[in-house]
């Protein structure tokens, strides 16, 4: 885990989001975990995301129905989106980098791609 100040239920919420390839929304993770921790609020695990996009130790996908889904995964790579059930896959993306000479220091690189699933298109 990055960082040290890691509380418990910061470890449950990141851990939760980064086991699933879903890309999930926060409230899919609390959802996941209220059960069993009572005393988790929704709120607690909307700040507690934000700190990890800040961080860099997650990543913001798309927004579906509303609702901003995430990636634990912050290894270079891109997504395939479907607009019509929201399904979000991860495909692997060539290198890229960005030279520019405007002295801008890029952090990542997403890609999305937006399109309808082999699925739906049925």
């Amino acid at each position: 885990m990055k960082g040290s100040n890691f509380s418990s239920k910061r470890e449950l919420i990141y851990s939760t989001l980064c086991s699933t390839k879903t890309h999930p929304s926060a409230k899919w993770v609390y959802e996941q975990l209220k059960e069993d921790h009572p005393d988790l609020s929704l709120g607690t695990v909307y700040r507690n995301i934000a700190l990890f996009k800040e961080k860099g130790m997650a990543i913001p996908v798309a927004n579906i129905l509303g609702e901003e889904r995430l990636d634990g995964d912050t290894s270079p790579h891109a997504h395939l989106v479907c607009k019509t059930c929201g399904r979000i896959e991860d495909i692997e993306m060539p290198a890229l980098t960005l030279k520019n000479g405007k002295g801008f220091e890029t952090d990542f690189i997403t890609v999305t791609y937006f399109g309808i699933c082999k699925e739906c298109s049925h």
